[in-house]
């Protein structure tokens, strides 16, 4: 009873404290600068005490008397050339207008005429001040105002644009978003020339401050779904978001769901796509990676580049790559249920030679297809961790000496690693990482149901999955539309393409609220062709 008693005040006690540290962090960030730069800088050096990237620079404007000034700002965030020549030097050699500075018209005088920057912001919150530098602003504070200048000049290191590599394509656009947010959304600009496409910037995280932007098309997106994805990115109280994949964790419908109900993706193509068609991009700063909702199963299985080719070349690929998913899922557990209970299903000749490959190996086909796909995940997972030279050396030649190891040892039969080789191969056809590593989880599953019960266990886990599947929502999208609920005029890009003019509306429960996106009989037409007179 002491103990609970000790542990309950103990508990008290930090609650507490807790309250009344988030108290005196409330007071020094509703703090307000003083007209006293002196005390001014003291404030800001005690903020950025032990910051080496802060720097200070102390300045006179050439007035008379000459009026002192500070400037600070984050080392290797700002643009130098521009702090030195377009703000420190015209107001450290200030000429023309000196008779003209008072001190009570110094801060117009420098924000209007004095300083050639674009972006020019005031505020007199200390806090407001302090975020302003640490998201690469130029502070400027002059002695006699209890207003301080905010200066956009950032600018930072920042890689090229190059082609996707988790979304590689034969033909399309190569170019890739990178980790800085205002060049990916720019990017989206330069394909959606509309003053409707909107984006509304918001911060994520008490300490890290990520920048969020949530983009959509006015009129064509639903403006439930809008508010509904700000009001779950407003509500996240975290201190760190490192990646856009830890925004998908706060916001998605169904945690425990392995499924992605979020779609993910590298390519500014593909984002301008889904915000025609009245999705809702969600670009987070620091990472190449956007977040498209709402999403439904079926766009983890389409490719940019279906529909840059011919229709019937689509619509092919599409198809193999839905028989691929197929054979991904339940490749394995049916060789495993049909070698183990169901023999009469296999031809005779065939039988007999799985039977022949099969003579000595000591493990049950269920136990040897673990054996097999665990081993393969283990090289397939050490190939991406390695260096790229290395690690498609070491899962190609792995996968060679292994499987010819195993199969000459008798621990496994070359038929099952022909089933594991296939299977792993069909894999790879998923467009979606997540979609693919998904699938793999569930072919687990799958081997297990299908050594105990066989088909009948493969049945009772494909009804489970597809109740499970029927269950999820994506921002209140049905999971698996246009199947459930059945909608005939979405099936024109679902499993078959059609050409792209005859996709002339929008996905009826995404686009609903502008449902024509293109005029009707944009088919094309062959020239007529020309009388010709004969001859006389």
């Amino acid at each position: 009873m002491f103990k609970w008693v000790t542990k309950k005040f103990n508990k008290l006690k930090q609650q507490q404290k807790t309250i009344e540290n988030k108290l005196t962090e409330t007071i020094v960030e509703d703090k307000q600068i003083s007209k006293n730069l002196m005390a001014n800088k003291q404030i800001f050096k005690q903020i950025f005490d032990r910051c080496g990237e802060i720097w200070f620079r102390e300045f006179e404007l050439g007035t008379n008397p000459p009026i002192k000034m500070m400037a600070f700002g984050l080392d290797g965030m700002l643009l130098t050339d521009q702090v030195n020549e377009n703000v420190l030097k015209p107001l450290m050699t200030i000429e023309g207008m000196i008779n003209e500075l008072k001190p009570n018209n110094v801060m117009d005088m420098v924000k209007n005429k004095l300083i050639p920057v674009g972006e020019i912001k005031t505020s007199r919150q200390v806090s407001k001040i302090s975020d302003g530098v640490l998201a690469a602003d130029l502070a400027l504070l002059i002695d006699g105002c209890d207003n301080a200048i905010l200066l956009g000049v950032k600018g930072c290191e920042k890689r090229a644009m190059s082609e996707p590599e988790t979304e590689p394509t034969v033909r399309g656009p190569r170019d890739g978003f990178i980790e800085n947010i205002l060049t990916n959304v720019t990017t989206v600009r330069r394909r959606i020339r509309s003053s409707r496409l909107k984006s509304e910037y918001l911060e994520v995280g008490l300490l890290s401050k990520t920048e969020v932007a949530i983009v959509y098309i006015e009129g064509i997106a639903d403006n439930k779904v809008v508010q509904e994805v700000k009001d779950r990115i407003r509500r996240i109280d975290t201190d760190m978001i490192l990646e856009s994949g830890n925004i998908e964790e706060f916001i998605k419908d169904d945690w425990v769901s392995p499924f992605p109900q979020i779609l993910s993706t590298e390519r500014p193509d593909r984002v301008s796509a889904h915000l025609v068609e009245g999705h809702v991009a969600v670009f987070v700063d620091n990472t190449p990676f956007v977040l498209i909702m709402p999403v439904t199963f079926f766009h983890f299985l389409q490719s940019s580049e279906d529909y840059y080719s011919g229709f019937a070349i689509g619509t092919a690929i599409r198809l193999l790559r839905s028989f691929a998913v197929i054979i991904a899922l339940l490749g394995p557990s049916l060789y495993i249920a049909i070698t183990t209970f169901h023999q009469a299903m296999i031809p005779t000749t065939l039988l007999f030679s799985i039977a022949k490959a099969r003579e000595g190996v000591p493990f049950p086909a269920m136990l040897e297809a673990f054996i097999m796909e665990v081993t393969f995940e283990l090289l397939r997972e050490a190939g991406v961790r390695l260096p790229r030279q290395v690690g498609q050396a070491v899962s190609i030649v792995g996968a060679l000496v292994i499987g010819d190891a195993a199969v000459s040892a008798g621990l496994v039969s070359p038929s099952m690693v022909i089933v594991v080789a296939i299977t792993a191969i069909s894999s790879f056809a998923m467009p979606s990482y997540p979609g693919a590593i998904v699938l793999r989880l569930l072919r687990f599953v799958f081997m297990f149901l299908a050594g105990t019960l066989g088909l009948f266990g493969i049945t009772l886990g494909l009804m489970g999955l597809f109740i499970h599947l029927c269950s999820l929502r994506s921002f209140g999208v049905p999971y698996i539309s246009p199947i459930m609920p059945l909608t005939l005029k979405d099936w024109k890009d679902f499993i078959i393409r059609l050409p792209i003019w005859a996709m002339n509306t929008r996905p009826k429960l995404i686009g609903y609220k502008n449902y024509k996106r293109m005029g009707y009989d944009q088919a094309p037409q062959r020239p007529k062709q020309r009388e010709t007179r004969g001859e006389d």
